[in-house]
């Protein structure tokens, strides 16, 4: 038998083709290696109810890492323990202000698998929830009573860069924040220190998977710190550059079975 590897996914950009879906050869890569004793952890920034399905379709049975290392459980397995290192009430709360200040499009508040909107919106719901529904929405400084795993902001366009550095000077030792990509310019903000490597880690513990046997595989600013844990760190082709420059190694895109193409060579599962 050859020895364990613990294999990470990312999902948007990574596992899933441009369609959200995943490939039919990946899947099939992936159970081959799964068959042959190796682990297959999924570790992505969305939260667990917009990865369960994925999880789902890969048969998996594994730890797994949300919200980019602030959650991190095992569905199945209560020996594990459940992770989740949430911003506190009061510094997601002035954020909350300063955001109101702004006048922001809107904010999104989640807490585990719940979510808050500042402003009801079908297309954001649609685009970004696939049509599902909050718990609650309104004035979120009265909303709120839990600590939230993250904050979501979609500014105004000209006012992402002033909004950023002002949360920046502000709360630069509790929160690290990230922006996604056009069109829609999303500032995530989570607790200080949270990243997939941390949560990988902990899932690497579990199993008793040293460093060096671990291949992760990422495309986007989200997935430095994994990338650079990871004995095997790799980067997609559509990646973005820093990440590719920061990989041991790059694959083929997301369309074009990078992850199966690099498996397959490094795991001898032809």
């Amino acid at each position: 038998m050859p020895e364990q590897h613990l294999i990470a996914l990312d999902l948007d950009g990574t596992l899933l083709t441009d369609e959200k879906t995943i490939s039919t050869k990946t899947k099939a890569t992936i159970a081959k290696a799964r068959e042959q004793g190796h682990i297959v952890s999924i570790s992505t920034g969305r939260p667990y109810r917009a990865s369960i399905q994925y999880y789902q379709e890969l048969k998996l049975d594994t730890a797994i890492v949300n919200f980019n290392g602030a959650f991190v459980h095992h569905p199945f397995d209560k020996s594990f323990g459940t992770y989740h290192s949430p911003l506190d009430l009061k510094t997601a709360k002035t954020v909350i202000e300063t955001c109101e200040a702004f006048n922001v499009s809107n904010i999104m508040v989640e807490v585990i698998d719940d979510f808050y909107l500042r402003h009801f919106d079908e297309v954001f719901l649609e685009t970004f929830l696939a049509g599902q529904s909050p718990v609650d929405y309104g004035n979120l400084l009265h909303i709120l009573q839990d600590d939230p795993t993250c904050v979501l902001i979609h500014p105004q366009d000209h006012h992402v860069k002033q909004l950023r550095e002002l949360l920046v000077d502000a709360h630069a030792e509790v929160i690290d924040q990230r922006v996604w990509g056009a069109p829609w310019n999303i500032i995530e903000v989570v607790k200080a220190g949270m990243n997939k490597a941390i949560g990988l880690k902990k899932v690497a513990d579990f199993y008793n998977i040293p460093k060096e046997r671990i291949i992760a595989f990422g495309d986007e600013d989200n997935d430095f710190e994994m990338i650079e844990f990871a004995g095997q760190g790799v980067a997609m082709a559509n990646g973005i550059k820093e990440l590719r420059t920061l990989a041991n190694a790059v694959t083929l895109s997301n369309e074009e079975d990078g992850i199966a193409v690099y498996l397959e060579e490094a795991l001898h599962l032809r």
